[in-house]
């Protein structure tokens, strides 16, 4: 794949966990596709995907599902 900000060849798509909001607004979405360039180090996400989040930001409560979560803070 083709990097957005260097345009080299080598960026891939990772799917990782992001968080948005804190504390009782805190919400956490699963497999959020990032792309990630090996050769720039820049990590990005789509128009697409950032559109995505912010439908499930917005119908939260019926797409949602709450799960009680261990929280620690890095010293």
């Amino acid at each position: 794949m083709i990097c957005d900000v260097c345009g080299q060849e080598g960026a891939r798509v990772r799917h990782v966990p992001r968080s948005y909001g804190k504390g009782e607004d805190l919400l956490v979405i699963e497999n959020v596709p990032v792309i990630r360039c090996s050769n720039c180090g820049e990590s990005y996400l789509t128009a697409e995907t950032l559109h995505e989040i912010e439908r499930i930001k917005q119908h939260r409560k019926n797409m949602a599902q709450e799960r009680p979560v261990s929280v620690a803070v890095f010293d």
